[in-house]
C-alpha cells in the first residue's frame, strides 16, 4: 500500500464564495463590460451627446459604448442590418449586425394616450420612420428606420405633447403597465392611475435609479381581470379588497420569462393606493442594491427573489427600506376568460369603450393618425394600448359606436375578430431585431389568415381563448412560455435536411387559472412553412378530445405526445 502524501492528508481548504456583485454587500467594482460602461458615465448623460454631437456628425460619429449601450436609456436600439440570415445571429461582431438606422421606443405608461399624442406619434412615423409603427406587448409604440440626425427633433415633438422615450430601454425602470380601462370599468377594484402618474413623474429619469443590474418591469392595475400580466413582472401591484382597509393592491415580486422563466410570488402584503409609489421605489432600490451584477444572465430580480424567498424579501423591504411593517392582506381572486378588452363595453359613465385587434401589433404611422381622427369624430379624446398589442378608444357615445367600429375595421383593426386573430401576438423578429433568428410579424399575420380559412368550420366551437405567441429568439419578448401554443424561433431541418426558419413548440402554458410554463414536446420542431398544418392539426385534436369545459392547457397536460405533434 502506498502511503498517502502530505497534500492528501491535509484538510481540504474551504473555497471562498465568489461575490454576486451586490452593492449592498460591498461588491461595487465593475464586474462585466455593462457594469463598467454604466460606472464610466451615467447613461442618461448620452442625451446631450446625441443632441450636440451625434445628430450633427451622423452615425459614424457615435462612440460604440454609447451606440450599443447608453442609447438604450433613451429608447434607441440599432436595428438589424438587412439581409443577415438568422444562422449568423450571435456569431458575428455587433458592428456587422448594426444597421445605420434605429428602432425608437415611445414610452406609454399605463397605455394611456390622448388622440393628440397618438396623432403626433403617427405623424413622426410618417415623416421620420418610413410610416412604421408597432404596438408592443408592453403597451409601448415602436418606430423603425429612425436616423440619429432626426432624434432631437423627434424628442421635441414628443415632449411637446407630454410623451418621452426616457428609460424606455436599458438597465432601469421601464414602462409601467396599467389597465387600459382604468377609471372607466364598472368592475374595477381601484383606479391605479394616480400611482402610475406619480411613479412616472417622480422616478423616471431619477439618476439614483438609472443604474440597475438589468431591466426592471412594472405592472400596476386595479382590474380584477389582471389585464397587465402581473404574473411575469419584476413587481406587480394587483387590485384587491382588504376586509378592513378596503381597496388597494396585493404586492408581487420576481416574475419574468426569457431563458429562465419564473412566476412572480406574493409577499402577502396589502398596499394602499397612496403608498403604492413609495413601495414601488423601495422594491427598485432593493434590486439596485442587492441585485446580482457579476453575471449578466443572473442580473434580474427573479433570481434574488428565488434565492431569498418571499419572507426574507418582505423583511428586507420593511426593515431596511420602508422603516415600517406592511399590512398583511388577502390574495386577489384569480380571473378566468379574456383579459384583452376586445369588443364594445359599457363604461361607468354611460359611454362605451371600443377595443380593436391589431395584426400582431403591426400598424403604421398613417393608421395611428387615422385612428386619432376616427376617435375625435365620435367625440373621444382618449385611446389606450394593451399588453395584447391592441388599441382601445374610450368615451364613445352609444349612438356613435357602429360608425367607429366600421372606421376601425377599414383601418385593419377588428372589433369582433376571429379567435385566431384575437389571440395571436408576435415580437419584432428578424426584420429589425439583432437577437432574432426567424421572421415573426408577417408569419403571424399569414398564420392568422391560414387558420381563418382552415378552421372556419369550427370557429364557433372555441369558447375559451387558444393563444398563439410567436417569438424570434429564446428571449420570450412575446411571452412564449405562457401561451397555449408558444413558438420559439430557431433554425430547424426541413424534409430534405436543409436548415430553414422554424420554431420549437411549447404547449399548454398560461396565466391566471392555468399559470405555468408550456410543455416542450420532446424533439418536436416545426418549420415556418408547415406552421399552418401543425396548428390546424393540434386544434382539431383538442376539440375532438377535450372534456366538458376543458381548456386547452388542461388538455395538453393529459394528452398523448403523439396527439401534440
Amino acid at each position: 500500500m502506498v502511503p498517502p502524501t502530505e497534500a492528501a492528508t491535509r484538510p481540504a481548504r474551504k473555497r471562498k464564495t465568489r461575490g454576486e456583485g451586490q452593492w449592498a454587500l460591498g461588491y461595487r467594482e465593475p464586474l462585466n463590460p455593462n457594469e463598467r460602461s454604466k460606472k464610466d458615465d451615467n447613461p442618461l448623460n448620452v442625451r446631450q451627446r446625441i443632441e450636440t454631437i451625434y445628430a450633427h456628425g451622423g452615425f459614424d460619429s457615435i462612440d460604440p459604448a454609447d451606440l450599443r449601450g447608453r442609447f438604450r436609456w433613451w429608447g434607441l436600439y440599432t436595428q438589424r442590418a438587412p439581409g443577415i440570415p438568422g444562422a449568423r445571429t450571435g456569431t458575428i461582431e455587433p458592428e456587422e449586425l448594426d444597421d445605420r438606422y434605429f428602432m425608437l421606443r415611445v414610452r406609454v405608461d399605463g397605455g394611456a394616450l390622448t388622440t393628440e399624442q397618438l396623432r403626433t406619434i403617427g405623424e413622426i412615423s410618417q415623416t421620420y420612420a418610413r410610416d412604421t409603427a408597432d404596438i408592443t406587448d408592453r403597451q409601448n409604440i415602436q418606430l423603425h428606420w429612425v436616423r440619429v440626425e432626426d432624434v432631437p427633433t423627434i424628442w421635441q415633438k414628443l415632449e411637446g405633447v407630454g410623451l418621452s422615450t426616457t428609460e424606455a430601454c436599458g438597465d432601469c425602470p421601464r414602462v409601467v403597465l396599467g389597465s387600459p380601462v382604468a377609471g372607466i370599468a364598472a368592475d374595477e377594484i381601484v383606479d391605479a392611475t394616480p400611482a402610475i402618474a406619480e411613479i412616472a413623474e417622480k422616478y423616471i429619469g431619477d439618476r439614483s435609479l438609472s443604474n440597475l443590474p438589468r431591466k426592471f418591469k412594472t405592472a400596476i392595475s386595479g382590474s380584477p381581470r389582471w389585464d397587465t400580466v402581473p404574473e411575469i413582472n419584476d413587481i406587480s401591484l394587483v387590485g384587491v379588497v382588504h376586509p378592513e382597509h378596503g381597496p388597494g393592491f396585493d404586492l408581487w415580486v420576481g416574475g419574468g420569462l426569457s431563458t429562465n422563466p419564473k412566476l412572480a410570488v406574493r409577499l402577502g402584503a396589502w398596499v394602499p393606493l397612496d403608498e403604492a409609489a413609495e413601495v414601488w421605489r423601495a422594491v427598485v432600490e432593493i434590486f439596485r442594491d442587492y441585485g446580482y451584477r457579476r453575471l449578466r444572465h443572473r442580473a434580474r430580480l427573479k433570481f434574488l427573489v428565488s434565492d431569498w424567498g418571499p419572507e426574507k424579501f418582505r423583511q428586507v423591504l420593511e426593515d431596511e427600506y420602508l422603516g415600517r411593517k406592511l399590512i398583511d392582506g388577502p390574495a386577489p381572486e384569480t380571473p378566468t376568460g379574456y383579459r384583452d378588452h376586445i369588443g364594445v363595453h359599457p363604461q361607468v359613465d354611460g359611454n362605451f369603450y371600443v377595443g380593436a385587434k391589431s395584426q400582431a401589433g403591426r400598424v403604421s404611422g398613417s393608421t395611428l393618425v387615422e385612428v386619432a381622427k376616427a376617435a375625435e369624430r365620435v367625440g373621444s379624446r382618449r385611446v389606450r394600448t394593451t399588453v395584447e398589442q391592441n388599441l382601445l378608444v374610450l368615451d364613445v357615445a352609444q349612438s356613435e359606436v357602429d360608425g367607429l367600429v366600421a372606421d376601425l375595421g377599414e383601418l385593419g383593426l377588428q372589433v369582433d375578430p376571429s379567435p385566431w386573430r384575437r389571440n395571436v401576438i408576435a415580437c419584432t423578429g428578424i426584420e429589425f431585431c439583432k437577437l432574432a433568428i426567424v421572421e415573426t410579424k408577417e408569419r403571424a399575420i399569414a398564420l392568422v389568415h391560414e387558420l381563418e380559412k382552415r378552421l372556419a368550420d369550427i370557429q364557433g366551437d372555441i369558447a375559451d381563448p387558444v393563444t398563439i405567441n410567436l417569438n424570434g429568439c429564446p428571449n420570450a419578448c412575446a411571452r412564449t412560455q405562457v401561451a397555449d401554443i408558444g413558438l420559439k424561433g430557431q433554425l430547424v431541418p426541413d424534409g430534405e435536411g436543409n436548415q430553414v426558419e422554424g420554431f420549437q413548440v411549447h404547449l399548454g402554458g398560461g396565466l391566471g387559472v392555468d399559470a405555468g410554463f408550456g410543455r416542450k414536446i420532446r424533439g418536436h420542431k416545426v418549420t415556418s412553412a408547415a406552421l399552418g398544418d401543425y396548428v390546424e392539426r393540434l386544434v382539431r385534436n383538442y376539440l375532438a378530445q377535450r372534456g366538458d369545459g376543458e381548456r386547452f392547457a388542461q388538455w395538453v397536460a393529459r394528452a398523448d405526445e403523439d396527439d401534440l405533434k
